[in-house]
């Protein structure tokens, strides 16, 4: 017997086309340099893609070149999502966070050859422009000024192309479309290449309802960068739904988002959590009349909020309850396109007590459909899901990678049975929740004992004069590691070590795992993409 169903392709295009058919008057806002918003439909944005297409068509792009972005959040860089792959070629999002010598390096090893570059970032482009001779140069005039000369301009480059008469590259649907390099926080980033069908899956499986539960008359603020991890996949549910888009541009200041989630009111906004703490320690700050922004600002009760990129600490999903927002914890990285767990509301827990809801919700959550996921001990076999035993997770499906970008398969990545280690250490609850305990090369053993140095972060961060916490582990003599916190406070506040180690205790530690040192400092470092960078503070505080 033989399946009757047609062998359709899965197909980015198809939901360019959808959107260009179906939603042609709903709206992309997109925040300029200057703070102003322009405004386009879906239909205009659909012929600008289709017109991009046959542009790089035009420039001799081939099907499976590299076509690189350095860009913010934008109508124009959502254009790029479709446009280039549309073309047949591969998006290639470069990381504008990084330093330039590493960008070049990562331009030169995917084998760029166009950039399409904000002319806000031509500066951080000539840092690295000897580094990687790109073909054509295309800027697009993000800040309303005339193009450079020597550069080609984007919009009249768009402008001067049929895309009327623009028809699609053949491709399978396991052609890429776009690429990511991981950040690269230990040796060389590594290149993550997603395909036509890997994008269509993991878009369809993020927006059903307990993830990020799309519909047409959301409105979507996506604040984590369209640079990193795909904007987190939300673009391309965003065009398959036709939902209203507010793109941020570089204005991620507290008071900035304030100002746009005040005048757009967003349904569903994504970002990290440092984000969202120094926005509702803004907004809350503003609540007293005798603020200069006192009622300047509202927040969209029944907002809700996919967070992720790094743990997301109880007090903070707390804070913004307040205000009637509830926060969703996802987990993922860039190989895992990348949402692979979300800690929605399982029917399961309908009848637990408002505690136990906030105590689920700052887990890593359950394994989103697709997504195997399992805990590999040390001694090579898989830990049991009671919520106890910890192991490495490992994942494998089918928007999940299975190698990287020119590198050869490594089983320091990948099991000989082809499943990604992810080098997250967690538990998993007879619920499927993921409690992540740390990255392997983060725990501290001491005395012989593990301790979790998330769950430290995660408890300080609770007190209520704590902004940020990052803890790592230290050499000692008798111990082998102890447990070193550095801290930075709220603005005006403070505590003493005693006063922060009691507060650990009331959360349940005991006092062989509370940190031996506190250190105060005024910000902690961070990755490009936000993370806590424990190697460099590793570096400052070596013992």
């Amino acid at each position: 017997m033989h399946t009757t169903m047609m062998d359709v392709p899965l197909s980015l295009n198809s939901l360019l086309e959808r959107a260009g058919q179906l939603f042609s008057s709903n709206e992309i806002v997109s925040r300029r340099p200057d703070k102003t918003l322009v405004r386009h439909t879906y239909g205009e944005w659909y012929r600008r893609t289709r017109s991009l297409a046959a542009a790089l068509k035009a420039l001799g792009i081939e099907k499976g070149d590299r076509v690189a972005t350095l860009c913010w959040n934008h109508h124009a860089h959502l254009e790029c999502y479709f446009g280039i792959p549309a073309a047949g070629a591969v998006m290639h999002t470069l990381n504008i966070r990084l330093a330039p010598d590493e960008i070049g390096w990562i331009a030169g090893d995917a084998r760029d050859r166009v950039l399409i570059v904000d002319d806000v970032l031509l500066p951080l482009y000539r840092q690295f422009a000897d580094l990687h001779r790109f073909e054509h140069v295309i800027v697009y005039a993000f800040s309303g000024q005339p193009v450079p000369e020597g550069f080609t301009d984007y919009d009249a480059l768009i402008g001067a192309a049929d895309g009327a008469a623009f028809r699609y590259v053949d491709h399978a649907e396991t052609d890429p479309v776009a690429m990511c390099y991981t950040s690269g926080t230990t040796g060389r980033p590594k290149g993550v290449a997603y395909s036509h069908r890997s994008t269509v899956l993991h878009t369809l499986v993020a927006s059903l309802g307990d993830f990020w539960g799309l519909k047409g008359s959301d409105v979507v603020l996506p604040v984590t960068p369209m640079f990193h991890a795909n904007c987190w996949g939300v673009p391309y549910g965003a065009v398959m739904m036709g939902t209203k888009l507010v793109f941020p541009g570089p204005h991620l200041h507290p008071e900035d988002l304030l100002d746009l989630i005040t005048a757009e009111q967003p349904t569903l906004s994504l970002g990290v959590p440092t984000i969202w703490m120094g926005l509702i320690q803004t907004f809350d700050a503003a609540l007293q009349a005798d603020h200069p922004h006192y009622g300047r600002w509202k927040l969209p009760r029944g907002m809700r909020s996919l967070v992720g990129g790094a743990a997301v600490p109880e007090s903070l999903i707390r804070a913004f309850d307040q205000h009637g927002i509830w926060l969703l914890q996802g987990w993922g990285m860039t190989e895992t396109s990348p949402l692979a767990t979300v800690s929605y509301p399982k029917a399961e827990l309908r009848n637990v007590s408002m505690d136990e809801r906030y105590r689920r919700a700052a887990m890593a959550g359950v394994p989103v459909p697709l997504v195997d996921l399992r805990l590999r001990g040390d001694d090579g076999q898989d830990a049991p899901w009671n919520g106890q035993a910890m192991g490495e997770i490992q994942v494998r499906g089918p928007f999940i990678t299975g190698s990287y970008h020119g590198v050869p398969v490594s089983e320091e990545k990948f099991t000989a049975d082809g499943w990604l280690r992810t080098g997250d250490v967690a538990a998993v609850d007879e619920l499927g929740f993921v409690r992540i305990t740390d990255r392997t090369k983060d725990l501290i053993k001491s005395g012989g004992e593990w301790i979790s140095s998330v769950d430290l972060e995660n408890a300080l961060m609770a007190h209520p004069a704590v902004a940020e916490a990052a803890v790592i582990a230290i050499p000692d003599e008798k111990w082998s590691e102890r447990p070193l916190a550095c801290v930075v406070f709220k603005k005006g506040q403070s505590a003493q070590p005693p006063e922060l180690s009691a507060h650990l205790m009331r959360h349940h530690f005991a006092k062989w795992q509370l940190p031996d040192r506190y250190e105060f400092i005024d910000a902690l470092p961070r990755t490009a993409t936000g993370k806590f960078w424990k190697l460099k503070l590793r570096e400052l505080y070596p013992h």
